[in-house]
């Protein structure tokens, strides 16, 4: 379900999907997904609104996504014995995410 919350960052009311809540003595603290600015935030508990009818069918601006059959990589280096090896990785490198969002621009 969408919502609205309040960005600090943007300074305004944004639509978002809750992504987890976490409990903390002054309150809850929802991780959302902005849909229209494809960003995630953290949100306090009172800044959050349900969203009026017709603004839940508005088209998101901004969609989450992975490219099919493409595996993060990252260099390997052993110093021992003086090589360097591309192989998997369990996360992207910052270097190659900066990369494709060059790419993209």
């Amino acid at each position: 379900q969408v919502y609205v919350v309040f960005s600090e960052e943007l300074q305004c009311w944004c639509r978002a999907l809750v992504e987890s809540v976490r409990h903390q003595a002054d309150g809850c603290q929802l991780r959302c997904f902005l849909v229209d600015y494809a960003k995630y935030c953290s949100v306090a508990s009172e800044n959050i609104r349900v969203l009026a009818g017709a603004f839940a069918k508005i088209p998101y601006r901004a969609k989450k996504c992975r490219l099919h059959c493409t595996k993060p990589l990252t260099l390997h280096i052993d110093y021992c014995e003086n090589t360097a090896k591309i192989g998997p990785a369990k996360r992207w490198d910052t270097a190659a995410i900066q990369h494709f969002r060059k790419l993209l621009e």
